[in-house]
């Protein structure tokens, strides 16, 4: 069973920068695509970006050109790079595997973004 722990998340004004980093144990996640999710305050997790086994990449269009996907197998970790955050960005962010998440969710990291 894997373990997923997010970190990185805190307040940050409109327009700035943050990295999220999301640690697996419990097993190796390399031959996994990994993505990342959000959760907004009363509303549904949503999916973010989704990074293939093989490195390929993809974004929903709300954050396409902004955040950036990448991993890092040796550390058995997956990170996103946010950029020109939006508060329509806040919320809670969680990694997972797969598509839709096939382990046990983590506790997730809190990212605020406000003036």
């Amino acid at each position: 069973q894997v373990q997923l722990a997010e970190s990185g998340g805190g307040l940050v004004q409109p327009g700035g920068s943050l990295n999220l980093s999301c640690v697996a144990s419990g097993r190796s996640i390399k031959i996994s695509p990994m993505s990342w999710f959000r959760q907004a305050p009363g509303k549904e997790r949503e999916w973010v970006a989704r990074i293939s086994n093989s490195f390929s990449t993809l974004y929903s269009d709300s954050v396409k050109g902004r955040f950036t996907v990448s991993r890092d197998n040796a550390k058995n970790a997956v990170y996103l790079q946010m950029n020109n955050l939006k508060s329509d960005d806040t919320g809670v962010y969680y990694c997972n595997g797969g598509p839709g998440g096939v382990w046990p969710w983590g506790q997730g990291t809190q990212v605020t973004v406000a003036s």
